[in-house]
């Protein structure tokens, strides 16, 4: 963008702690590095004190509503904050508030930007139609090669307007040698880890097509018997479903073996714990932050083969891709992963750290969303 100060809405549901949210946070701090104005509309929530760090002014609207008339509602709420505040482009994250901020840039012909951060089912009538607002920007954001497949099929955008910007992460952050003290000793102990025990990690909120069950599976079939299973991320509510994976740990008699520990904010301490890191989701993940965190980390990770986690794993040089939904062939990488010497994982490290930090920095990223803006604004 040129010197000339400019005031960026970002609209979303909720800062939640989901890769959408930490774009939205990573993006603002960008822009008030580089002098400008970052105004957030969402309801708050985990990740609003990050984005305040980060610069940003929350403008607290609840723009996590999916009925009709509470969005056209917003999309009023949203114009007049747009006429008030001189806001220069609008960015939308999500759906729901698309729709409204969509309604608004209309009527107020500001720019508009969309980032498309899923891959969407459309399992129910009119939903393509519902998720093609996504789709509605005057420039479209896709975080993977894959979601810009999608896009494509799905809702014909054309090259002229389609830009992708995978996600990045922040490689001083996520860097083994930040985590200092006993960061790292300290959560073995809250979370009540055998630190003799191999340790098969699976960070991610916890739903159901993240994997946490089948990963519980795949520890049944896992050749280590003394071998642990650390589930980190918020059930945002899924009581019913975390308490679903507990059953199902004690149905396979692995109840002292599974850890459902929350969310961390100490993701790099938490990362450090780990000898395996899965991504065991039965969707296709857009993009898979956590498989591009592990690998900063020096961690070995065993994906499935789909989505993004196919394009930021390397197979068998910086992460192992196995067939989505196999329990057997998941175990089967995990028990390859633990018989690795001490020199052949640090070199695996090595190699997973580099890519990353080549090719998935969250200033790369950062850069590409400040020279769509700058397509849009100069």
């Amino acid at each position: 963008m040129t010197e000339r100060s400019r005031k960026i809405l970002q609209v979303l549901p909720k800062l939640e702690t989901g890769g959408a949210e930490r774009v939205v946070v990573e993006t603002a701090e960008m822009l008030t590095q580089l002098g400008h104005k970052a105004l957030i509309a969402c309801e708050i929530g985990p990740l609003s004190q990050a984005a305040l760090r980060a610069g940003a002014e929350i403008v607290q609207l609840p723009l996590a509503t999916k009925s009709p008339i509470s969005m056209r509602r917003n999309a009023g709420r949203l114009e007049r904050l747009i006429e008030e505040r001189g806001v220069d482009l609008v960015h939308a994250h999500s759906r729901a508030p698309a729709w409204s901020a969509l309604w608004a840039v209309k009527r107020t012909k500001t720019p508009f930007v969309t980032t498309y951060h899923g891959s969407y089912s459309e399992d129910a009538p009119f939903k393509r139609q519902y998720n093609g607002v996504m789709a509605e920007g005057d420039r479209v954001i896709a975080v993977s090669q894959f979601i810009a497949r999608l896009v494509r099929e799905r809702h014909g955008v054309g090259e002229e307007k389609l830009r992708i910007i995978p996600g990045g992460v922040d490689v001083k952050k996520f860097d083994p040698a930040s985590v200092l003290g006993d960061r790292a000793s300290r959560l073995a102990t809250a979370w009540r880890l055998d630190m003799g025990a191999p340790t098969i990690m699976l960070p991610g909120r916890l739903t159901s097509w993240k994997g946490q069950k089948l990963a519980i599976s795949a520890l049944a079939l896992v050749a280590n018997a003394s071998a642990q299973l650390v589930l980190v991320g918020g059930d945002q509510g899924r009581e019913t479903y975390a308490q679903s994976l507990v059953s199902h740990a004690q149905g396979l008699g692995l109840a002292g073996r599974v850890r459902i520990v929350g969310h961390t904010e100490d993701m790099p301490a938490a990362l450090m714990l780990a000898d395996v890191v899965l991504n065991a989701s039965t969707e296709p993940e857009a993009f898979g932050r956590v498989v591009v965190e592990a690998q900063a980390m020096g961690r070995v990770v065993v994906a499935a083969n789909h989505g993004g986690a196919a394009e930021t794993i390397i197979d068998r040089v910086t992460g192992i891709l196995v067939p989505p939904g196999d329990a057997e062939a998941l175990a089967g990488a995990i028990d390859w992963v633990l018989a690795l010497t001490p020199e052949e994982r640090i070199a695996w490290g090595l190699r997973a750290r580099t890519m990353v930090s080549e090719n998935y920095s969250v200033t790369a990223m950062q850069y590409g969303v400040m020279k769509v803006y700058g397509e849009l604004l100069d």
